[in-house]
């Protein structure tokens, strides 16, 4: 039996985020609590620095197959964890420096 791939596309323009944050939790806390469990390179932030902040929200992975060299799968599995993620970086940076450096990113 041969079963058909079906996947919901989002609408142009519609925006999904994912959080692991406990949204819940955070907003029951008090700005004394949450400075109190704050790294400490966030102690002394400048009160403008968030002034000119942009969301940027994350771009949609779309999954394939990709056929690719032993070697090279073994090179960039050697290096940890994540190693998708740094081969879809060579390739955006391969695809921004053939572009012109037009692409997102």
């Amino acid at each position: 039996m041969s079963a058909k791939r079906t996947r919901r596309r989002s609408k142009v323009g519609e925006v999904q985020f994912f959080s692991k944050a406990d949204l819940a939790r955070l907003r029951r806390m008090s700005d004394a609590e949450i400075m109190r469990t704050s790294p400490p390179e966030l102690a002394d932030l400048p009160a403008d620095f968030w002034k000119d902040a942009v969301l940027v929200p994350p771009i949609i992975k779309e999954p394939i197959s990709l056929r690719v060299d032993e070697d090279v799968l073994a090179w960039f599995r050697s290096r940890g964890p994540r190693y998708q993620t740094r081969m879809n970086a060579v390739l955006r940076s391969y695809m921004k420096q053939v572009s012109g450096n037009k692409a997102r990113g």
